[in-house]
């Protein structure tokens, strides 16, 4: 299978589960939103892997785990999204550059901020990456769709 043929298979999948929701749904849910669920589902699974092993296995503060994880599931993020699920028409150093603001603000103010903080008040770790984990979906899905791969003006 041909990395073309890959994101058509992603791309048309994503579509098929928007088109059996109920209408209500489907007038809000785009095809680029169940795939961003997809992949980042999955690069925040290698986050909560990645902060486990490096906290809990290897002793690592929990900061240093934190943005070690971080780094590294939102690189691997960045990758698939522009592979599999938003057209890539900038050239990929533009994104990169979009994308290296959105995750800096994001890390500064969501993980950290909601990880520390809840685990500061007691919840564990595992948890409180998770609460911040739903809160930076909702930002970085906005911040790919309309500033990172957002089209561009003339093409529109």
């Amino acid at each position: 299978m041909t990395e073309a043929d890959a994101r058509t298979r992603f791309r048309s999948a994503c579509a098929a589960v928007v088109a059996v929701l109920p209408r209500r749904l489907r007038a809000v849910v785009v095809p680029s939103m169940i795939g961003f669920a997809v992949v980042n589902g999955v690069t925040f699974a290698v986050d909560l892997l990645l902060l486990s092993l490096l906290v809990d296995g290897l002793g690592l503060p929990l900061g240093a785990g934190v943005t070690l994880a971080y780094g590294t599931a939102f690189a691997l993020g960045f990758v698939l999204n522009r592979w599999l699920n938003f057209e890539p028409e900038r050239p990929v150093g533009t994104q990169i550059g979009r994308y290296v603001a959105v995750v800096a603000v994001n890390y500064a103010v969501v993980v950290l901020g909601v990880t520390h903080g809840l685990a500061a008040a007691g919840v564990p770790y595992q948890l409180a990456r998770l609460a911040a984990g739903a809160c930076e979906a909702v930002y970085v899905y906005a911040a790919m769709r309309w500033f990172v791969f957002a089209r561009c003006a003339a093409r529109r």
